[in-house]
Protein backbone atom coordinates (compact mmCIF):
# COMPACT_ATOMS: atom_id res chain seq x y z
CA UNK A 1 0.00 0.00 0.00
CA UNK A 2 1.28 3.36 -1.09
CA UNK A 3 2.37 5.40 1.80
CA UNK A 4 1.43 9.06 0.83
CA UNK A 5 3.81 10.84 3.15
CA UNK A 6 7.06 8.84 1.99
CA UNK A 7 5.49 9.58 -1.82
CA UNK A 8 5.61 13.12 -0.80
CA UNK A 9 8.81 13.24 1.20
CA UNK A 10 10.42 11.80 -2.17
CA UNK A 11 8.49 14.48 -4.41
CA UNK A 12 10.32 16.69 -1.91
CA UNK A 13 13.87 15.58 -2.55
CA UNK A 14 13.33 15.35 -5.83
CA UNK A 15 12.13 18.94 -6.12
CA UNK A 16 15.26 20.22 -3.96
CA UNK A 17 17.38 17.98 -6.51
CA UNK A 18 15.70 19.91 -9.29
CA UNK A 19 16.92 23.17 -7.93
CA UNK A 20 20.60 22.10 -7.55
CA UNK A 21 23.14 22.35 -10.44
CA UNK A 22 23.92 19.32 -12.66
CA UNK A 23 27.38 18.61 -11.24
CA UNK A 24 25.99 18.65 -7.83
CA UNK A 25 23.35 16.00 -8.04
CA UNK A 26 23.74 12.44 -6.34
CA UNK A 27 22.81 10.38 -8.98
CA UNK A 28 22.28 6.88 -7.18
CA UNK A 29 20.34 9.46 -4.22
CA UNK A 30 17.84 10.55 -6.79
CA UNK A 31 17.30 7.44 -8.46
CA UNK A 32 16.39 6.08 -5.21
CA UNK A 33 13.47 8.82 -4.60
CA UNK A 34 12.34 7.78 -7.99
CA UNK A 35 12.27 4.06 -7.36
CA UNK A 36 10.48 4.93 -3.84
CA UNK A 37 7.56 6.67 -5.32
CA UNK A 38 7.68 3.93 -7.98
CA UNK A 39 7.43 0.77 -5.48
CA UNK A 40 6.37 2.67 -2.12
CA UNK A 41 6.58 -1.32 -0.20
CA UNK A 42 10.26 -1.72 -1.12
CA UNK A 43 12.64 -1.04 1.12
CA UNK A 44 14.28 2.03 -0.05
CA UNK A 45 16.70 2.52 3.12
CA UNK A 46 18.05 -0.99 2.66
CA UNK A 47 18.85 0.32 -0.86
CA UNK A 48 20.13 3.32 0.32
CA UNK A 49 22.63 1.11 2.65
CA UNK A 50 23.57 -1.00 -0.19
CA UNK A 51 24.83 2.42 -2.05
CA UNK A 52 26.81 3.27 1.07
CA UNK A 53 28.47 -0.46 0.90
CA UNK A 54 29.41 -0.03 -3.12
CA UNK A 55 30.83 2.83 -2.47
CA UNK A 56 32.87 2.24 0.38
CA UNK A 57 34.08 -1.30 -1.84
CA UNK A 58 35.12 1.23 -4.55
CA UNK A 59 37.11 3.48 -2.53
CA UNK A 60 39.08 0.24 -0.99
CA UNK A 61 39.31 -1.82 -4.56
CA UNK A 62 41.07 1.85 -6.00
CA UNK A 63 43.46 2.49 -3.24
CA UNK A 64 44.60 -1.46 -3.96
CA UNK A 65 44.72 -0.61 -7.55
CA UNK A 66 47.33 2.45 -7.97
CA UNK A 67 47.42 2.31 -11.49
CA UNK A 68 43.83 2.66 -12.02
CA UNK A 69 44.03 5.23 -9.09
CA UNK A 70 46.69 7.20 -11.18
CA UNK A 71 44.85 7.10 -14.23
CA UNK A 72 44.79 4.38 -16.51
CA UNK A 73 41.46 3.99 -18.33
CA UNK A 74 41.51 0.36 -19.02
CA UNK A 75 42.67 -0.85 -15.29
CA UNK A 76 39.66 1.49 -14.03
CA UNK A 77 37.35 -0.12 -16.47
CA UNK A 78 38.47 -3.55 -14.46
CA UNK A 79 38.74 -2.04 -11.40
CA UNK A 80 34.76 -1.37 -11.53
CA UNK A 81 33.87 -4.63 -13.77
CA UNK A 82 35.68 -6.69 -10.67
CA UNK A 83 33.83 -4.45 -7.91
CA UNK A 84 30.13 -4.42 -9.89
CA UNK A 85 30.28 -7.58 -11.78
CA UNK A 86 32.46 -9.88 -9.70
CA UNK A 87 32.02 -9.21 -5.95
CA UNK A 88 27.90 -7.89 -5.89
CA UNK A 89 27.18 -9.78 -9.33
CA UNK A 90 25.55 -7.05 -10.95
CA UNK A 91 24.48 -7.33 -14.58
CA UNK A 92 21.97 -7.10 -17.02
CA UNK A 93 18.43 -8.67 -17.46
CA UNK A 94 18.79 -10.47 -20.66
CA UNK A 95 16.28 -12.95 -19.92
CA UNK A 96 13.43 -10.02 -18.92
CA UNK A 97 14.57 -6.99 -20.11
CA UNK A 98 11.17 -5.24 -20.40
CA UNK A 99 10.48 -6.43 -16.87
CA UNK A 100 9.41 -2.68 -14.98
CA UNK A 101 11.65 -3.66 -11.69
CA UNK A 102 14.72 -3.58 -14.35
CA UNK A 103 14.02 0.78 -14.10
CA UNK A 104 13.19 0.60 -10.34
CA UNK A 105 16.60 1.20 -8.66
CA UNK A 106 15.52 -0.62 -5.28
CA UNK A 107 14.84 -3.82 -7.40
CA UNK A 108 17.70 -3.54 -9.22
CA UNK A 109 19.47 -3.81 -6.13
CA UNK A 110 17.50 -6.59 -4.84
CA UNK A 111 17.63 -8.62 -7.82
CA UNK A 112 21.05 -7.29 -8.94
CA UNK A 113 19.44 -7.22 -12.72
CA UNK A 114 18.45 -4.43 -14.55
CA UNK A 115 18.35 -2.05 -17.78
CA UNK A 116 21.48 -0.91 -19.08
CA UNK A 117 21.13 2.97 -17.76
CA UNK A 118 19.70 1.59 -14.12
CA UNK A 119 23.00 -0.63 -14.21
CA UNK A 120 24.97 2.52 -15.26
CA UNK A 121 23.84 5.10 -12.54
CA UNK A 122 25.35 2.23 -10.31
CA UNK A 123 28.75 2.34 -12.18
CA UNK A 124 28.31 5.59 -12.15
CA UNK A 125 27.85 6.26 -8.19
CA UNK A 126 30.87 3.90 -7.60
CA UNK A 127 33.29 5.68 -10.01
CA UNK A 128 32.44 8.56 -8.35
CA UNK A 129 32.70 7.53 -4.73
CA UNK A 130 36.44 6.72 -6.23
CA UNK A 131 37.02 10.02 -7.44
CA UNK A 132 37.02 9.13 -10.83
CA UNK A 133 35.74 11.20 -13.95
CA UNK A 134 32.59 9.37 -15.23
CA UNK A 135 29.50 10.03 -17.21
CA UNK A 136 26.68 8.48 -19.42
CA UNK A 137 27.50 9.22 -23.40
CA UNK A 138 24.75 10.38 -26.01
CA UNK A 139 25.22 7.13 -27.57
CA UNK A 140 21.47 5.92 -29.50
CA UNK A 141 19.40 2.94 -28.17
CA UNK A 142 21.72 1.70 -25.49
CA UNK A 143 23.02 3.48 -22.50
CA UNK A 144 26.70 3.30 -22.47
CA UNK A 145 29.20 5.24 -20.06
CA UNK A 146 32.35 7.09 -20.84
CA UNK A 147 35.31 6.87 -17.73
CA UNK A 148 38.12 9.82 -17.80
CA UNK A 149 41.37 8.58 -17.64
CA UNK A 150 44.66 7.66 -19.71
CA UNK A 151 45.52 7.85 -22.90
CA UNK A 152 42.32 9.06 -22.99
CA UNK A 153 38.15 8.65 -22.71
CA UNK A 154 37.80 4.53 -21.89
CA UNK A 155 33.68 3.49 -23.07
CA UNK A 156 31.95 0.24 -21.06
CA UNK A 157 29.26 -1.36 -20.91
CA UNK A 158 27.30 -1.79 -18.19
CA UNK A 159 24.46 -3.95 -19.56
CA UNK A 160 27.61 -6.35 -20.46
CA UNK A 161 29.54 -6.54 -17.28
CA UNK A 162 31.02 -3.50 -18.22
CA UNK A 163 32.89 -4.78 -20.94
CA UNK A 164 35.46 -2.42 -22.50
CA UNK A 165 34.26 -0.82 -26.23
CA UNK A 166 36.84 0.09 -28.72
CA UNK A 167 35.89 1.42 -32.18
CA UNK A 168 35.04 -1.71 -34.20
CA UNK A 169 33.17 -2.61 -31.20
CA UNK A 170 30.63 0.40 -30.78
CA UNK A 171 30.09 0.08 -34.66
CA UNK A 172 28.85 -3.24 -34.49
CA UNK A 173 26.76 -2.46 -31.64
CA UNK A 174 25.44 0.31 -33.57
CA UNK A 175 24.73 -1.64 -36.70
CA UNK A 176 23.10 -3.77 -34.40
CA UNK A 177 21.12 -1.13 -32.82
CA UNK A 178 20.09 0.79 -35.89
CA UNK A 179 20.95 -1.17 -39.11
CA UNK A 180 24.22 -1.44 -41.59
CA UNK A 181 23.95 1.51 -42.97
CA UNK A 182 24.68 3.10 -39.97
CA UNK A 183 27.94 4.95 -38.68
CA UNK A 184 29.61 5.79 -35.77
CA UNK A 185 29.72 9.33 -34.96
CA UNK A 186 31.59 11.48 -32.66
CA UNK A 187 28.65 13.23 -30.97
CA UNK A 188 27.28 9.61 -29.74
CA UNK A 189 30.32 9.54 -27.60
CA UNK A 190 29.44 13.09 -26.16
CA UNK A 191 29.17 13.41 -22.44
CA UNK A 192 25.39 13.74 -21.22
CA UNK A 193 24.56 15.28 -17.70
CA UNK A 194 23.75 13.32 -14.52
CA UNK A 195 19.97 15.24 -14.95
CA UNK A 196 19.91 13.92 -18.39
CA UNK A 197 20.89 9.63 -17.00
CA UNK A 198 18.01 10.33 -14.52
CA UNK A 199 15.97 11.47 -16.91
CA UNK A 200 16.26 8.92 -19.60
CA UNK A 201 16.29 6.18 -16.28
CA UNK A 202 12.22 6.94 -16.11
CA UNK A 203 11.34 7.38 -19.87
CA UNK A 204 11.54 4.15 -19.48
CA UNK A 205 8.68 3.92 -17.12
CA UNK A 206 6.75 6.48 -18.82
CA UNK A 207 6.51 4.58 -22.06
CA UNK A 208 6.00 1.15 -20.52
CA UNK A 209 2.60 2.89 -19.03
CA UNK A 210 1.94 4.98 -22.27
CA UNK A 211 2.13 1.21 -23.65
CA UNK A 212 0.34 -0.55 -21.42
CA UNK A 213 -2.53 2.82 -21.81
CA UNK A 214 -1.65 3.74 -18.62
CA UNK A 215 -2.20 7.50 -18.94
CA UNK A 216 -2.43 8.70 -15.60
CA UNK A 217 0.38 6.63 -14.72
CA UNK A 218 2.71 8.35 -17.42
CA UNK A 219 1.42 11.07 -16.41
CA UNK A 220 2.52 11.34 -12.88
CA UNK A 221 5.55 9.97 -14.05
CA UNK A 222 5.94 12.74 -16.31
CA UNK A 223 5.15 14.97 -13.32
CA UNK A 224 8.19 13.77 -11.19
CA UNK A 225 10.55 13.86 -13.79
CA UNK A 226 9.54 17.82 -14.11
CA UNK A 227 10.38 17.99 -10.33
CA UNK A 228 13.81 17.07 -11.15
CA UNK A 229 13.87 18.69 -14.49
CA UNK A 230 12.03 21.91 -14.27
CA UNK A 231 13.29 23.45 -17.27
CA UNK A 232 12.77 20.55 -19.61
CA UNK A 233 10.07 21.95 -22.27
CA UNK A 234 9.41 18.89 -23.82
CA UNK A 235 8.57 17.30 -20.60
CA UNK A 236 6.20 20.29 -20.25
CA UNK A 237 4.37 19.55 -24.12
CA UNK A 238 4.42 15.92 -23.00
CA UNK A 239 2.63 16.77 -19.82
CA UNK A 240 0.15 18.79 -21.85
CA UNK A 241 -1.32 16.04 -24.08
CA UNK A 242 -1.36 14.01 -21.62
CA UNK A 243 -3.73 16.03 -19.54
CA UNK A 244 -5.30 16.66 -22.94
CA UNK A 245 -6.25 13.01 -23.23
CA UNK A 246 -7.30 12.65 -19.90
CA UNK A 247 -9.59 15.34 -20.50
CA UNK A 248 -7.87 18.14 -18.36
CA UNK A 249 -8.08 20.97 -20.18
CA UNK A 250 -6.97 23.32 -18.18
CA UNK A 251 -3.76 21.42 -16.72
CA UNK A 252 -3.06 20.78 -20.38
CA UNK A 253 -2.98 24.53 -20.86
CA UNK A 254 -1.00 25.41 -17.84
CA UNK A 255 1.50 23.10 -19.67
CA UNK A 256 1.44 24.62 -22.45
CA UNK A 257 2.22 27.75 -21.11
CA UNK A 258 5.19 27.08 -19.34
CA UNK A 259 6.44 25.20 -22.43
CA UNK A 260 6.14 28.65 -24.45
CA UNK A 261 7.98 30.38 -21.57
CA UNK A 262 10.64 27.48 -22.50
CA UNK A 263 11.09 27.85 -26.04
CA UNK A 264 12.23 30.19 -28.42
CA UNK A 265 8.70 32.62 -29.66
CA UNK A 266 9.31 32.12 -33.16
CA UNK A 267 10.15 28.44 -33.15
CA UNK A 268 7.82 26.02 -35.15
CA UNK A 269 7.44 23.86 -31.64
CA UNK A 270 6.09 27.11 -30.38
CA UNK A 271 3.90 28.00 -33.22
CA UNK A 272 2.38 24.26 -33.12
CA UNK A 273 1.77 24.97 -29.31
CA UNK A 274 0.21 27.77 -29.62
CA UNK A 275 -1.96 26.42 -32.27
CA UNK A 276 -2.97 24.01 -29.85
CA UNK A 277 -3.39 26.08 -26.84
CA UNK A 278 -5.83 28.08 -29.47
CA UNK A 279 -7.97 25.21 -29.66
CA UNK A 280 -7.92 24.14 -26.19
CA UNK A 281 -9.52 27.26 -24.97
CA UNK A 282 -11.66 27.14 -27.59
CA UNK A 283 -13.08 23.48 -26.25
CA UNK A 284 -13.41 25.90 -22.83
CA UNK A 285 -16.22 28.16 -24.10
Amino acid sequence: MADPTAEAEARAALEAAGRLPDAELDIGAVALQFARIDAPAADWRGAARHLSELARAMVEAAIAAPEADRGDAARRIAVLAEVLGGRFGYAGDQENYDAPANANLIRVIERRRGLPVALGILWLHAAGAAGWGAHGLDFPGHFLIGLEGTPGQGVLDPFSGGAPLQAPELRGLLKRLQGPQAELRPDMLAPVGKRDVLLRLQNNIKLRRLRDGDVPGALRCTQDMLRLAPAAAALWREAALMHQRLDEIGAALQCLDRFLELVPPGSEAAQRARLLALELRQRLH
